[in-house]
């Protein structure tokens, strides 16, 4: 089932930047939550379902051009979770600032569709909360 798990990850990714935020909503099942933490972005919140992630990326192109998730290692933690590294590159609509931001993501899947999504500052973080959690 790992390998499975992992799949789904790489799948997110691919969906995502080939066909926008209506074809990542197809690997979500309909519990899916994602929080967006204080220190990595500019207005932290939980997002549920495909609303709630329709919401956030709608917040985010309103402010950001050029948006591009680039996805890095990605390994199996067991248990339904797959620690990703990622890298956000994006430019300011307004300012023209170009951001580079590298996150880790841990995915959590079940039956095949993502149902929660973590985002941590570093690796060491990420597995922190992972054996906390």
């Amino acid at each position: 089932m790992s390998e499975q798990d992992v799949e789904v990850v790489r799948q997110g990714f691919e969906a995502l930047d080939q066909g926008g935020v209506e074809a990542l909503i197809e690997l979500i099942n309909p519990e899916f939550e994602f929080t967006t933490p204080p220190g990595l972005a500019a207005e932290p919140d939980t997002y549920k379902g495909a609303e709630g992630l329709r919401r956030y990326f709608d917040a985010f192109y309103e402010v950001m051009d050029d948006i591009g998730f680039e996805p890095g290692r990605i390994e199996d933690l067991g248990g339904g979770k797959v620690l990703a590294e990622s890298r956000l590159k994006a430019r300011g609509r307004t300012t023209g600032i170009e951001a580079d931001q590298r996150v880790v993501l841990v995915w959590e899947v079940r039956d095949g569709k993502a149902s929660h999504l973590w985002v941590f500052a570093s690796e060491d973080e990420a597995r922190t909360a992972m054996d906390e959690g």
